[in-house]
């Protein structure tokens, strides 16, 4: 077992490795996965669909189904614990009170036959030990918190009684009902029109500040990340390609894969242009890269990349890591070729501002 993090620390993602083994294969869906999120932080883990991202949130909560999913390596700390040591019952008691999650679709994720304030208080009852009645008020009470009006009505109904925004509202009262340190929320917004997101994003935003609670944002919306978050995570096929502040990655990607999710952004500063699109799709989960993952999409892809996976190193000073040979020594003595013309960096700091306004 590793060294527990500092105190400041609240989870600590270490190596993490999560297979699923099926007929055709084994398809490495978390690949030495390793972030950290502070007290009261929050945190952005990004990358386009496929890349293991919420994988990585259900192998933190413990939630993989097992077969065919596997946790075959790694460590997360949580709160000075290991909690891949922890055993059902012991995982039980931290899932829901310590650590909660936001699921990104609240209708397949609340129980249709129960009542909403049935289910706020079922989770109350579990981990506060509280009678009913309490739980019950604890339940209104966490609607009230949410925004949702005659909480008193609206506790006695059932999810499909209410709209997509209510519903997603409700989930956000259920994962905070018994008040725990970390938040995760995978794509909270995605099934949500665009009035509705904002809302939902300024209500997670409030009550975080209200609460205190560290939160581990899931998503693919760099609109989003740009607004909400502290740090960044960019993740690609399984593994993380870069991280550092959201101004630092927003403002300077490092990463070939991160400069592609920027420029295929719209802005109005670019009006009448194309649009940019990351060339090629995700490579296939059973046949990997033996290199960097990112090669074949790459357009400053040389000989390293295609054979030799990049270390996730500092290219610098401070926290900032990423992993592209680019910004690390290659192997075998080979030099750097040039990174991108000052042209390209221009246009890509021009659609990133666009991005933080």
């Amino acid at each position: 077992m590793g060294t527990p993090p500092p105190p400041d620390v609240l989870l600590d993602v270490r190596d993490l490795r999560t297979y699923f083994r099926v007929m055709d294969g084994t398809v490495p869906a978390v690949d030495g996965v390793s972030f950290q999120v502070h007290r009261g932080e929050t945190l952005g883990v990004v990358g386009e669909s496929g890349c293991g991202k919420s994988v990585t949130a259900l192998t933190i909560m413990r939630l993989i189904e097992t077969p065919p999913g596997e946790i075959v390596g790694g460590e997360v700390w949580f709160n000075g614990r290991d909690i891949l040591t922890l055993s059902s019952d012991e995982m039980l008691q931290v899932r829901g009170a310590e650590m909660a999650m936001i699921f990104q679709e609240p209708m397949t994720s609340l129980n249709p036959v129960l009542t909403i304030g049935d289910q706020i208080a079922e989770a109350v009852v579990a981990h506060k030990k509280v009678g009913h009645k309490a739980a019950w008020d604890r339940a209104i009470e966490m609607l009230q918190l949410v925004g949702i009006p005659e909480a008193q009505r609206r506790v006695k109904q059932h999810p499909h009684e209410l709209s997509g925004g209510m519903r997603q509202r409700v989930m956000i009262a259920l994962a905070l009902s018994c008040d725990p340190k970390l938040l995760i929320a995978d794509e909270p917004t995605t099934a949500l029109d665009v009035t509705i997101q904002a809302q939902i994003l300024e209500l997670i935003r409030r009550v975080q500040e209200e609460t205190g609670t560290a939160l581990l944002l899931i998503t693919h919306d760099l609109g989003v990340v740009a607004e909400t978050v502290q740090r960044v995570v960019v993740m690609y096929a399984g593994k993380v390609v870069e991280t550092g502040t959201v101004d630092e990655v927003l403002q300077d990607p490092k990463h070939p894969y991160t400069e592609g999710l920027l420029a295929s952004i719209p802005s109005q500063g670019l009006r009448g242009t194309r649009l940019n699109v990351i060339r090629g799709s995700i490579p296939n989960p059973f046949r990997m890269p033996v290199g960097c993952r990112f090669a074949p999409r790459c357009p400053y892809a040389f000989d390293p990349c295609r054979d030799h996976e990049p270390p996730l190193e500092g290219p610098g000073d401070g926290d900032r890591r990423v992993a592209c040979w680019l910004h690390s020594r290659p192997p075998f003595g080979i030099e750097h070729r040039p990174r991108y013309g000052t042209s390209t960096a221009t246009a890509l700091a021009q659609r990133t501002a666009g991005v933080a306004s």
